[in-house]
């Protein structure tokens, strides 16, 4: 089964750059754990445990649409027990946006944060 993916591009007189939807999910689940308050990503799917150690695994708690160059970021997270959830969310959308805007040169258009559970704290 073939898996299509989505690109955004940039043309210029030097021919064209094309950026995957997985690069950006990367970048956007990157960013999303180094936010204080985070526990971890929800896997949406793809959970045996050597994929859960994986870059790609982070990749899949997080759903790109790509419309022409307007990318809409859905991220699953879990917040630190204790931690104000809307406070989490709201550095999440900021720290996600200005990562995938200075790496890809594209502000997303929406990053919707999805809160599927709470943790422990991370032990320090």
């Amino acid at each position: 089964m073939a898996e299509t993916r989505a690109y955004i591009s940039y043309t210029d007189e030097d021919g064209s750059v094309n950026v995957c939807d997985e690069v950006i999910s990367i970048l956007a689940a990157s960013a999303a754990t180094e936010v204080e308050g985070v526990y971890a990503l929800y896997p949406t799917y793809g959970r045996d445990i050597g994929e859960l150690l994986s870059k790609k695994a982070l990749a899949r708690s997080v759903k790109i649409d790509i419309d022409d160059s307007r990318v809409t970021i859905d991220l699953f997270i879990i917040v630190e027990l204790g931690a104000e959830i809307n406070v989490v969310a709201a550095n999440v959308q900021k720290s996600v946006a200005e990562a995938v805007e200075s790496s890809v040169g594209s502000k997303p258009e929406a990053v919707n944060v999805h809160v599927c559970g709470i943790s422990l704290k991370k032990s320090k």
